[in-house]
């Protein structure tokens, strides 16, 4: 399929996995339209495209949809080629970078997604605990990935997979941070990963794209509202 014609993309703008892909595609220069999609009341465009998952992103390209962030940013960079590429080049690289993902999806994403949707404060005390045991997980990952912090990004001088796996995640820690009073990255318990986060939010990507992390709370107070789950302490 070529590397041009009609895009769309269904999303839900504080999704952490559609921002993933909004992400790449502006990485890549891509023009596309983009339809946000009610994923409290799954519209007809939502189950016909995504029939499966019934969940955004799906991008569709002259009329074929793809679901799954993880498999739409490969694609992405697969087809619209130009410029830094998203996977790196290495295939023990290319390997780790996906091993990363693929935790981050996981175990990082349902565990802060239960503190926001926890019935009790105990079993939002129990996902905050799973919440910074994935980032020290990660910690030890950037360890590696970053090459002990002289790597400014995963990807290296340019976002990669990696990076954008983990930084569409980031401004809903300071969703949660705001919502909850909780502290997830600082120097002392995840340095390099905390130094990480700050580069990741100053590129020109990021800038562009990731939302405020104030959508995100509203947004999340919709979901509470919606699965009855515990307010936040006083």
């Amino acid at each position: 399929m070529a590397g041009d014609g009609d895009l769309k993309l269904l999303g839900l703008m504080v999704s952490p996995f559609v921002t993933r892909v909004r992400l790449a595609l502006h990485m890549k220069g891509v023009g596309y339209e983009y339809i946000e999609t009610d994923v409290l009341d799954k519209g007809e465009l939502l189950l016909r495209y995504n029939p499966v998952h019934k969940k955004v992103p799906v991008l569709i390209h002259n009329g074929v949809p793809l679901c799954e962030s993880q498999v739409i940013v490969q694609y992405v960079d697969e087809v619209w080629s130009a410029g830094a590429p998203i996977l790196p080049a290495d295939p023990y690289a290319r390997a780790t970078a996906r091993f990363w993902a693929a935790y981050v999806d996981d175990k990082l994403f349902p565990a802060w997604l239960g503190i926001l949707l926890a019935p009790t404060e105990a079993a939002r005390a129990e996902k905050v605990d799973a919440t910074l045991a994935a980032l020290a997980q990660l910690e030890v990952a950037a360890a590696e990935c970053l090459d002990g912090g002289r790597r400014p990004l995963f990807g290296g001088d340019s976002i990669g997979f990696l990076d954008l796996a983990v930084g569409c995640n980031m401004f809903w820690m300071e969703a949660l941070r705001r919502m909850f009073g909780v502290t997830f990255l600082d120097a002392g318990r995840t340095p390099l990963l905390a130094a990480w986060a700050g580069r990741f939010a100053a590129t020109e990507a990021a800038t562009a794209v990731v939302p405020d992390p104030d959508a995100a709370v509203a947004f999340a107070r919709k979901l509470q509202a919606k699965y009855g789950a515990a307010p936040p302490a006083n």
